[in-house]
């Protein structure tokens, strides 16, 4: 390796420096030719007198080929490792740094030159997720540490600033230790100092696919997010809630995860190396008492229930262990163990849930739930051998070679068969609750029903005690005060005052008129045939010992229909007020009653009298009017009309 002190070496390296000042080209010719002749004076390692020009970086320079690596232990002395020339040439591995290694110091050794006219300065990178990073020169003297500049970017923790004078040569030391994660390579590579953002912009654009997918997957579970927590303070339903927060966790995993991929800043540090897996084991969290929840499975599937008590209580340890260690350990090894032991068992207990699917296929529930998980399995796996495959994957066109865009088809495939389950639980809840508000009002009606039968066979019980006391009391009082009047009317002979002749009137009237009261009530009558024989018996009773001769026609069937005490009582007041008309007013000799019973019942009474002034209603009084009256109040009709007599008429809908 070239040093600066008084060799031969340098007494050629200084005269070739003043002929560079009068030829470039010249320039050029004799620091190749001090560079070769170098390279004979350490044999040892065959890439020291391999320089890279970084006046000809313009935005990047892989050296990946011409740097010199070692890996010791954190705690190894770098100073011993270069005085032993312990390097190795090239980067000892290529592609992803083994579980093995990650917890290990990586040291770095590389020559850069200078062949412009002034200072140059570029940017070292040696990978994305290395979090300490120390750079040193090498002189005669030892190693002199060279000031850690950034760049002023927010992504520029992982880059390091070297400048060179102009014609000057020099041997670079880093010293590396890497980012707790399986998802980190060495790809050192120096990068123009005007030329960084031109870098990072064609570095992120090579994602611009994968990202688009990922944050169109986002918004969708940001609308679910939305979605859940609506549905949580509308019906107080705990599984949206949990369900909220399962798309929470695994959205923003996957957001951060796109934002802050290849970011060399501490937040992508912290993400990369411990975050990602707390936020997945969260949110899974989250989905297993969501399925709780929504399957019911402490009332419907205790096996369900105790697996995924099991599963919570896993990751709840797991992530307190993979916490220790990340904090308290330098064990990488040990880290990525419990990861990905919790990762393979997540899978078994999915695998476990698809078997007990598949055993109670019946529960269509389950069935959109298997699809769902069955999906989310094989993409996840497939997501797993991606990182596992690393190399294999990117060899794979397009957005095929992400790992991450296959978790992401199983979720969005797990979201679908979720929300078609939530639909049809929906609709099952939706039949259920319409069948228990028709059981409720049903079972209001009924006790109203009953409430309304209770109040009536009360007023039944009066009307037969009131009826029964009427005909028991009054009755047999008027019977006695008519038998007096008859016994006295008797012994007096023709000399009979007329105030008995009316008091035997007033006790048989009052006494027909109790009697129909008595009927009336009495609610072992409310049938249609009970009133139209009535109706016919009084009738005929009532023209009795009269000029006017009555004639009744009825049906020769009569319907089984009830007739409520209220309707009774009103038609057959207004029966009885019409034939007292007829017998008061019409002057007829002859009354008909026709009396018809289909869908309706129909009373048709005409007299052949001298009919009825319709214009001059007065002499009738309030009789008409109350006829009209009662039969509406029941719903009935009533009419009235002159044809060679009076015809009145009484309707009433059964």
């Amino acid at each position: 390796m070239p040093v600066i002190g008084k060799t031969k070496n340098d007494v050629l390296h200084l005269e070739l420096t003043g002929c560079m000042k009068k030829s470039t080209a010249l320039l050029h010719l004799l620091l190749t030719v001090a560079m070769v002749f170098t390279t004979t004076v350490k044999a040892q390692d065959n890439l020291a007198g391999k320089y890279t020009d970084i006046s000809k970086v313009v935005v990047e320079e892989k050296i990946q080929n011409t740097v010199s690596s070692y890996f010791t232990d954190d705690k190894a002395d770098i100073t011993q490792i270069i005085a032993n020339e312990q390097f190795k040439p090239g980067v000892q591995q290529t592609g992803l740094i083994p579980i093995g290694m990650v917890s290990k110091k990586i040291i770095l050794k590389f020559n850069i030159c200078n062949s412009a006219d002034s200072v140059i300065s570029v940017f070292f990178c040696p990978g994305f997720y290395f979090d300490k990073i120390t750079m040193y020169r090498l002189e005669q003297e030892g190693l002199k540490i060279i000031p850690a500049v950034h760049p002023p970017i927010s992504e520029g923790t992982g880059y390091r600033l070297i400048s060179l004078p102009a014609h000057d040569t020099a041997t670079i030391i880093a010293e590396l230790r890497a980012v707790k994660t399986y998802n980190n390579g060495i790809k050192p590579r120096l990068i123009g100092k005007d030329n960084l953002k031109l870098f990072l912009a064609k570095l992120h654009s090579n994602y611009n696919e994968t990202n688009l997918i990922t944050y169109v997957f986002c918004g969708l579970l940001l609308m679910m997010i939305l979605f859940s927590i609506t549905n949580f303070f509308q019906g107080g339903n705990r599984e949206f809630l949990y369900y909220s927060g399962y798309a929470l966790f695994l959205g923003g995993l996957l957001f951060f995860q796109t934002i802050y991929h290849l970011h060399s800043s501490q937040i992508g540090f912290f993400l990369e190396g411990y975050l990602d897996f707390i936020l997945q084991g969260v949110g899974i969290i989250f989905y297993m008492l969501f399925m709780k929840k929504f399957l019911d499975t402490k009332n419907k599937h205790p096996f369900l229930s105790t697996l995924y008590n099991a599963g919570i209580i896993l990751l709840c340890c797991s992530m307190f262990i993979y916490t220790f260690f990340f904090y308290f350990s330098d064990n990488y090894s040990s880290e990525f163990l419990v990861e990905t032991l919790t990762k393979i068992l997540l899978l078994c207990m999915i695998i476990i849930f698809l078997i007990y699917s598949i055993r109670h296929w019946k529960d269509k529930l389950l069935r959109y739930l298997f699809w769902g998980n069955l999906f989310l399995f094989i993409f996840s796996s497939i997501s797993q051998l991606g990182i596992l495959m690393v190399q294999q994957f990117k060899s794979l066109p397009g957005i095929l070679g992400s790992a991450l865009i296959y978790y992401q088809v199983g979720l969005f495939l797990e979201l679908v068969f979720f929300l078609a389950g939530l639909n049809y639980k929906n609709r099952k809840n939706i039949i259920v609750q319409t069948k228990e508000r028709e059981t409720l009002k049903a079972q209001n009606l009924l006790k109203e029903f009953e409430k309304e039968i209770a109040v009536y066979k009360a007023q039944q019980e009066e009307r037969q005690r009131i009826s029964a006391d009427m005909h028991d009391e009054l009755g047999a009082g008027m019977t006695a005060i008519r038998l007096m009047s008859e016994i006295a009317r008797n012994k007096m002979k023709e000399n009979t005052p007329v105030e008995i002749e009316k008091i035997s009137h007033s006790a048989d009237d009052v006494l027909n008129k109790m009697n129909a009261i008595i009927w009336s009530m009495n609610s072992g009558n409310d049938t249609l045939d009970n009133l139209i024989s009535y109706i016919r018996s009084y009738s005929i009773e009532y023209f009795d010992n009269t000029p006017v001769h009555c004639k009744v026609t009825v049906p020769v069937t009569i319907p089984e229909k009830e007739l409520t005490g209220d309707k009774r009582r009103n038609i057959f007041l207004s029966v009885k007020e019409t034939l007292n008309n007829v017998l008061k007013h019409a002057a007829a000799s002859l009354v008909t009653i026709e009396i018809e019973a289909t869908t309706a019942l129909q009373i048709v009474i005409k007299d052949n009298g001298k009919g009825i002034d319709m214009e001059n209603l007065r002499q009738f009084g309030n009789g008409l009017k109350n006829i009209a009256r009662r039969m509406e109040s029941i719903g009935g009709t009533y009419t009235i009309e002159n044809n060679n007599g009076t015809i009145t008429t009484l309707a009433l809908p059964l």
